[in-house]
């Protein structure tokens, strides 16, 4: 089963969602916001796919960070602020223990796929 980890409230979470019910495919839903996530999951999913996708500096949460926090001396930092504001990791993040994917584009749908297969 996967565990998809996102926001109740995020758009491209719940048509994640909707996706993973016609497609079939088991998962657990955990809200980052209302559950909380532990830092070494968030360390685990910057391992496998990149600080760099993980970190969403697309965000409204990352806009509204003063200067100073945004400044992330290294993936340590950047993994402690993302524990700090689990709403700046990149959503959904597709958990399948192995395989860690995240984001929601056409590469991560038959990646998703593709490791479920």
């Amino acid at each position: 089963m996967i565990t998809v980890y996102g926001l109740k409230n995020c758009d491209t979470c719940r048509k994640a969602l909707a996706w993973l019910q016609q497609e079939k495919i088991a998962y657990r839903f955990v809200d980052l916001r209302a559950d909380g996530i532990a830092r070494a999951d968030i360390a685990r999913f910057a391992k496998a796919v990149g600080i760099e996708k993980l970190l969403n500096k697309a965000s409204t949460t990352w806009r509204g960070l003063a200067d100073d926090e945004k400044s992330l001396p290294d993936e340590a930092a950047a993994i402690a602020l993302m524990e700090k504001h689990p709403a700046l990791i990149k959503r959904p993040v597709f958990d399948m223990g192995k395989t860690v994917i995240a984001g929601f584009r056409d590469a991560e749908k038959a990646a998703v796929r593709a490791a479920k297969a």
